[in-house]
């Protein structure tokens, strides 16, 4: 079966300004490739409702569309073709100095890496879309690839590419989701509306607070990384 996967990221800053918050986030959304066009038409239904055209943004979120990013969440939980993984990295707990060579942005897509590996299956393809970032090393794409590709030999990576997210409704979700968990883990909630939002999630249909899920949670997956190893 034919995947597409869409990625996004909250609180880098926190990678290299240690004393920023405590999480930074990568996330991603799973899809079925053929189910991309009705995807791309239910999320401009809403957007069209609230006649709103411009890039979703977790970091844009307001009262004002406090509805129109509620329904964008029911419509995730509510559309059994749609999957979010998210891992949560403890960033003053990275070490690049001893184990990335000292190279924060190869610490970085090692990180993108675990958060793809463990939700890549045997005889599927995947096509990967990653928020564009300009790298210092512009083959970093193109390893994370490679290094996917080596580690599922029954699967076919057919490509991790950069779009630019307002170009792209996936990477728009995968960014309001793994923006609201960081700022659950993060105890930054800086508007009413983004409260309103995380609680929303938590009591209609988690139940519970955010936080770590099992590894088998296949809806809103939540992987809090243990730098020493284990989950």
């Amino acid at each position: 079966m034919d995947f597409e996967v869409y990625c996004d990221e909250s609180g880098l800053e926190a990678l290299t300004h240690k004393d920023a918050h405590l999480y930074t986030a990568i996330g991603g959304i799973w899809m079925p490739a053929n189910y991309r066009p009705i995807f791309k038409e239910k999320f401009n239904e809403i957007r069209k409702k609230y006649n709103v055209s411009r890039e979703l943004k977790w970091n844009k979120i307001s009262p004002k569309f406090f509805d129109l990013h509620k329904e964008i969440i029911d419509y995730f939980f509510q559309t059994e073709q749609l999957r979010f993984r998210v891992i949560l990295i403890e960033a003053n707990k990275v070490d690049n100095y001893t184990f990335n060579d000292k190279d924060g942005e190869l610490g970085f897509y090692k990180f993108y890496y675990q958060l793809l590996h463990h939700w890549i299956y045997d005889y599927n393809s995947y096509n990967i879309f990653l928020d564009l970032k300009e790298n210092r090393d512009k083959g970093r794409l193109k390893v994370l690839d490679r290094c996917l590709d080596y580690a599922n030999l029954t699967s076919d990576i057919k490509q991790v590419q950069g779009l630019p997210s307002d170009e792209s409704l996936g990477i728009q979700l995968a960014d309001i989701l793994t923006g609201l968990t960081n700022a659950k883990f993060n105890n930054r909630i800086t508007s009413s509306a983004k409260l309103g939002l995380i609680e929303y999630v938590e009591n209609t249909y988690l139940g519970k607070a955010i936080k770590p899920t099992p590894k088998w949670e296949e809806k809103f997956n939540v992987f809090k990384i243990n730098l020493q190893g284990g989950w």
